[in-house]
């Protein structure tokens, strides 16, 4: 498990990660963007921010980076700084497979990305990825699994992920959407040849959606890697989008929404990896504050309010325009 490695790291940010969604194109569902990234959204321009991003992870002591083949390019921006620091061989990949980015670099296009799950889509898509990541990369995950997606039940595909497995690869999964702790113990009972398939899990969990929680704890128990995606809910937990009571929480403890929000996620004994996903290298700073937030009783029980029903929860989501 390449995540082993993550546990000699002893800084106080070993187990914050970054994730590349918001910088590896130039559209993207996150509140705020607009002011994040400005007009130019040049691929050149972006690969200098993702760069500087990972530039400052890596000096604060993030050693995981989450990209995708649906980001964009955030694999060939992730490639051209591993090979611009061959050094920094203690770094953590993972990328994930089962969406092909559609938009053509454009901020208006009216699918951004097209899912698919067959044996085919895998076949191509990590075709592509070893081309640009090699033997750097270390976790591969299927993207944004739901009860109802062939990768729970497709056996062909479950024999060439258990052959990549073999191989040295560690093979993972992640969920969206509002039946994702279904999806997470179906994903758990996959077995191939007697053995547990997946040994990592990514899922969305923050304080306006914890339905996933139970299943999470349930997979670390059996032996995943729990990864957290979408801490900050797509923005709506960060800055002026904050709702009032994360605001007078945040105010109390002196650091940002985004810190607390964080920072109330990595209180969860089964979160082994919460993912950053700052398109500013101010934003990163101020999301690895977050193993400094200190929580009383009274302040967590403001945030508990804050919980929303899972399929309102994602039909906001939905609604969520791309800037």
């Amino acid at each position: 498990m390449p995540f082993a490695r993550l546990a000699t790291v002893t800084t106080p940010t070993c187990r914050i990660g970054l994730g590349l969604a918001a910088v590896g194109r130039p559209g993207y569902i996150n509140l705020g963007r607009d002011r994040d990234l400005g007009e130019d959204r040049g691929a050149e321009t972006l690969r200098t921010r993702t760069h500087a991003l990972l530039d400052a992870a890596y000096a604060q002591g993030v050693r995981y980076v989450d990209a995708a083949r649906s980001y964009g390019r955030s694999e060939e921006f992730l490639a051209d700084w591993l090979a611009a620091h061959p050094g920094r061989d203690d770094v953590v990949i993972g990328s994930k497979w089962g969406y092909t980015y559609t938009a053509g670099w454009s901020v208006d296009a009216e699918t951004h990305e097209v899912k698919d799950h067959t044996p085919a889509a895998y076949d191509r898509q990590r075709a592509e990825t070893d081309a640009l990541l090699g033997d750097r990369l270390d976790l591969y995950q299927i993207h944004s699994v739901t009860p109802d997606s062939p990768a729970l039940t497709d056996k062909d595909l479950h024999a060439r992920l258990a052959e990549a497995a073999d191989r040295g690869l560690t093979v993972g999964f992640s969920t969206s959407g509002p039946a994702q702790a279904d999806t997470i113990r179906a994903a758990l009972a996959v077995t191939v040849g007697g053995k547990p398939l997946f040994r990592t899990v990514q899922s969305t969990y923050n304080l306006l959606e914890t339905s996933a929680g139970p299943a999470l704890a349930e997979a670390h128990d059996a032996g995943l890697t729990v990864i957290v995606k979408e801490g900050m809910a797509n923005g709506r937990l960060a800055g002026p989008h904050a709702p009032d009571a994360l605001k007078a929480v945040a105010a109390a403890t002196g650091l940002g929404c985004d810190a607390v929000a964080l920072g109330w996620i990595l209180r969860r004994p089964w979160a082994g990896v919460v993912l950053s996903g700052a398109a500013t290298v101010e934003q990163l700073l101020s999301n690895l504050h977050a193993p400094a937030v200190g929580l009383d009783a009274e302040q967590l029980t403001r945030l508990a309010t804050l919980r929303e029903e899972p399929g309102a929860y994602w039909e906001r989501r939905r609604q969520l325009p791309w800037h």
